[in-house]
């Protein structure tokens, strides 16, 4: 077996939940200590550790958190470079536009690219995963929306807490409430013991 073919390093859900937030946890406390643009500064660091240590420990990073560290970068560097906050709240409403539209676009072409960032989590028909595939195009847009409603009718701190401790809970929430789908539409488990 070559090193192409041995199975990847799967991550610990506990550790991807930190790789995830932890960047988010670093945003929000240094902004709570600071300001927007030290606590954007901040996550950016955090966000480059994260995809770091991702590599380090899984020899891989999982495309949704790198196209969103990329964004993190970009969107960052351009509220520091500026000095305009502007760019920063619109990180969210544009990874998460960015989602909706490969998602949209691979449902338009019959291929439900869920599947792919799911990375074989779950054994789905082909009818379920664009059902997925669908529903998860529609909740990212959501939370642009939400994201822009949020950011241009609050402060900036509750915009800030509402990224850390509202996006997350709605998330977590709304996959736990694709649970039916994920069981009505899972294959048969193959007989592991097949004798």
């Amino acid at each position: 077996m070559t090193s192409k073919d041995a199975p990847k390093p799967h991550a610990h859900p506990l550790l991807k939940l930190a790789l995830e937030l932890g960047p988010l946890v670093v945003f929000f406390l240094a902004n709570s200590r600071t300001d927007l643009f030290t606590a954007t500064a901040a996550f950016m660091a955090a966000t480059v550790a994260a995809l770091g240590v991702s590599w380090v420990l899984l020899r891989r990073v999982p495309v949704m958190p790198l196209v969103s560290g990329a964004v993190v970068l970009v969107f960052g560097g351009l509220t520091l470079a500026l000095q305009d906050e502007l760019f920063i709240k619109l990180k969210p409403t544009i990874v998460n536009l960015l989602f909706a539209a490969a998602l949209f676009g691979g449902l338009a072409f019959g291929r439900p690219l869920l599947a792919v960032a799911f990375d074989q989590a779950f054994q789905l028909t082909h009818e379920g995963w664009m059902k997925l595939t669908w529903r998860w195009a529609v909740f990212f847009v959501f939370l642009a929306v939400l994201n822009e409603v949020v950011w241009r009718t609050q402060t900036t701190d509750f915009w800030v807490a509402f990224k850390v401790w509202g996006v997350m809970p709605i998330t977590m929430i709304f996959a736990m409430a694709q649970a039916p789908i994920l069981q009505r539409y899972a294959l048969p488990q193959r007989d592991a013991a097949a004798k």
